[in-house]
């Protein structure tokens, strides 16, 4: 019985396998959660329709403080087509003197492609840093889950378009992972070997209690 049971999920996972194939996508039903693998199940072939496949905001972001920098992305909470081809799109402005700072991303390894202006692009290991001045028709990639940081080491503004291996790539910023939370000063001071003073400082910063 138990050899029939192991033939059978092996041909049932076998034709899901062929008829994702034949279709070549699963438009995401976004008013469903998603499942164990981080997917949503797909909206019925009758619903999609070619909106589903394109998204138009990949436009300028909004400078943000204190990073003069801004951000758009195409995931799949807004380009539903998406869904399970883990592939997703950004684009980044930097205003002079502006920074993407040090963050990660989980589940997802970055292309990064430079189209306007300069910027030094940098991505940190535990024994050593990889930095790079880059100009536009440059590409640099950063390795899934590695720190990395973009810095406009230019005279005007740079813009930079990324393509993320995940449909809906996770993102830790560690300015706000330290100092915009309730983790009290007096342990991230212990923990940072940082100054209990700077660290109030930047708690006011970044939205932080004491």
């Amino acid at each position: 019985m138990n050899i029939i049971f192991l033939v059978f999920a092996f041909l049932s996972s076998y034709t899901f396998h062929i008829v994702s194939s034949a279709t070549d996508f699963c438009v995401a039903d976004l008013s469903l959660p998603k499942n164990p693998s981080g997917h949503y199940p797909c909206k019925a072939e009758t619903k999609v329709t070619v909106n589903d496949f394109v998204f138009s905001g990949l436009v300028e972001g909004k400078p943000v403080a204190p990073f003069n920098s801004g951000l758009t992305a195409a995931t799949v909470a807004n380009l539903p087509g998406l869904n399970g081809l883990d592939i997703a799109a950004a684009r980044v402005d930097i205003g002079v003197n502006g920074t993407v700072p040090i963050h990660s991303h989980p589940d997802a390894s970055e292309l990064l492609i430079i189209v306007e202006g300069e910027v030094t692009v940098g991505f940190i290991t535990p024994t050593k840093a990889y930095v790079k001045t880059v100009k536009p028709g440059d590409v640099i990639v950063i390795p899934k889950g590695l720190l990395h940081f973009v810095i406009n080491s230019g005279s005007r503004k740079a813009v930079t378009f990324g393509a993320l291996s995940s449909s809906s790539p996770g993102v830790h910023i560690h300015d706000f992972l330290l100092f915009g939370n309730d983790l009290p000063t007096s342990i991230v001071a212990k923990t940072t070997l940082l100054d209990e003073s700077q660290i109030t400082k930047l708690k006011a910063k970044f939205g932080g209690k004491a």
